[in-house]
């Protein structure tokens, strides 16, 4: 196990930013950037042993500042959307920014967590830890925070992805990482092709401005299952409220157990690769990102809508607002620990 620190430019500030290398035994990559502490690459072999880098993102620090889509990002405070940009806790109401709809606010921006320097804490051979001071009322949450996120490359070809926070006062968190992935190499296109299973046979409701209504459905005998592989490309086209809502999958999961366990798989033929997931917390949320629209990524590729895929493990969307759902509220003083994981392997 190694890894290797070199530049990666400079932000609008004139901020240095580097980018951390962290190879294993079986030659697999992880690199992350203190920049957002950004997952920018996941390489590993298909089953030619043709090294693909699976993860879509950029080659310069300016396109990640200028990027609107949250490619590798860790977001926060709070990921996803809360309706009318506001929410209530302790009698006080927060006003957050309108940045979704005009009405709503999406992934806390837009001053996001992944257009700031993060500060690393900790490097060892095959771990990095950043930490990122987020003071009272920015973004317009309450409580002064710092965050830590570590990433970890095992010699099981996993990445892990553990977050660490305590508020000094009540506030909302719900972190996560919201990277692109194509098991057939971040340049391939189309992702619809890949199979996906999910450890969940319900989903959240979604209203056509991508909010939950409160109710969680069962996916059984709908376009929204995958209790069993399935293409993503399948159904998605399927007469369905919440794909025509998401204009694809846009979609929370309510995963089975508890505790830390498989939450989904990501799989492809073409390639031989299997990535499974593993979290923590009550959801995933699969995005077929619809919305890239031929972004100019790493090493000139072109990203079409629907060329990659995202399980962001995470809290339900708008939590703050339903009373069924697992709460996103950390309470003064109070530890806020989670660990993702997403494993790769050949699967021929």
């Amino acid at each position: 196990m190694s890894y290797r620190k070199l530049e990666f430019g400079k932000t609008k500030k004139g901020e240095p930013v580097s980018l951390y290398t962290f190879t294993n035994s079986s030659r697999m990559q992880m690199k992350v950037s203190d920049l957002g502490a950004i997952l920018v690459s996941v390489i590993v072999k298909n089953k030619y042993g043709k090294e693909l880098d699976v993860v879509l993102g950029y080659d310069r620090v300016e396109d990640y500042e200028a990027d609107e889509l949250y490619l590798g990002y860790i977001v926060g405070r709070c990921a996803n959307r809360i309706a009318g940009a506001a929410f209530e806790l302790n009698g006080k109401t927060y006003e957050l920014c309108k940045n979704d709809n005009g009405k709503n606010c999406n992934h806390s921006g837009p001053d996001y967590y992944g257009k700031r320097l993060w500060k690393v804490e900790r490097i060892e051979e095959n771990s990095i830890t950043f930490s990122l001071f987020s003071p009272h009322m920015d973004q317009g949450y309450p409580g002064n925070v710092t965050i830590y996120t570590t990433y970890t490359l095992t010699e099981e070809n996993e990445i892990q992805i553990e977050y660490r926070a305590t508020p000094d006062a009540d506030t909302l968190i719900n972190l996560t990482n919201h990277s692109y992935f194509n098991l057939n190499g971040h340049d391939a296109g189309t992702v619809l092709d890949q199979k996906v299973w999910i450890n969940a046979d319900q989903y959240v409701e979604p209203n056509a401005e991508y909010l939950p209504t409160g109710r969680i459905l069962e996916t059984k005998g709908t376009a929204m299952d995958f209790s069993e592989p399935k293409e993503l490309g399948r159904d998605i086209e399927a007469d369905c409220d919440a794909l025509r809502c998401g204009h694809g999958y846009d979609t929370s999961y309510l995963l089975k157990g508890e505790g830390y366990r498989k939450a989904a798989t990501l799989e492809s033929e073409k390639s031989g690769i299997k990535m499974t997931a593993y979290t923590e917390y009550p959801g995933v949320h699969l995005y077929t990102a619809n919305f890239l629209n031929g972004e100019t990524g790493k090493n000139g590729a072109v990203y079409p809508r629907r060329s990659a895929v995202c399980l962001e493990l995470q809290y339900f969307p708008d939590a703050i607002h339903h009373d069924n759902f697992a709460g996103t509220i950390c309470r003064k003083g109070e530890t806020y620990h989670k660990k993702n994981a997403y494993r790769f392997e050949l699967d021929v």
